[in-house]
């Protein structure tokens, strides 16, 4: 098994875990995960951190009693 696929879902888990209580907090740990987990996988870390903030904001407008 690849180390890339426990790295990846570490990072989305903590990136869960780490929601946030204000909007600005949830896109900067978002963020925060998505470049570690670009990081880990040799992608571009500007492009994670988009992706890490947009998913967590999207996630907590969606399940808001989650985070």
């Amino acid at each position: 098994m690849s180390i890339k696929i426990p790295a990846i879902l570490s990072a989305a888990l903590l990136s869960l875990a780490a929601c946030g209580d204000t909007t600005g907090e949830r896109a900067i740990f978002g963020a925060g995960a998505g470049a570690g987990a670009a990081a880990v996988v040799n992608a571009n870390p500007v492009t994670g951190a988009a992706v890490g903030a947009a998913a967590n904001l999207a996630y907590c407008q969606t399940y808001p009693e989650r985070c």
